[in-house]
């Protein structure tokens, strides 16, 4: 991907990850999946894999801070999910991310 420093917007990241084929806008249902906002399809953590990520901070609020992950699922759908930090997160956004990103720890220790 492409230095992260150069990208400086939400929207300029969204736009990029648009071109390179990151179509679909992924939420997380209420059973703790992650899906497509048309709820076509669904995956479980197993299913998907954090492509890579951007962090977003308000220049003049703090309570503006995001995170946007760039997903990619067993079934090829790639697509992007954002959360805020602190008080405004989405807990069950959380919870599905630290399932995936520990299933991905496990994959490492695995290779060692």
């Amino acid at each position: 991907m492409q230095d992260k420093v150069e990208e400086r917007s939400l929207v300029n990241v969204l736009n990029r990850l648009r071109k390179d084929g990151y179509k679909y806008d992924f939420k997380v249902s209420g059973d703790g999946k992650l899906c497509t906002m048309e709820d076509k399809e669904t995956f479980s953590p197993d299913q998907v894999r954090i492509v890579d990520f951007y962090r977003f901070e308000g220049e003049s609020d703090p309570d503006d801070m995001s995170i946007l992950y760039a997903m990619e699922t067993t079934t090829g759908l790639r697509g992007t999910i954002s959360n805020s930090y602190g008080p405004y997160a989405d807990e069950s956004v959380d919870n599905f991310l630290k399932q995936v990103e520990d299933l991905g720890k496990n994959l490492d220790k695995k290779d060692k």
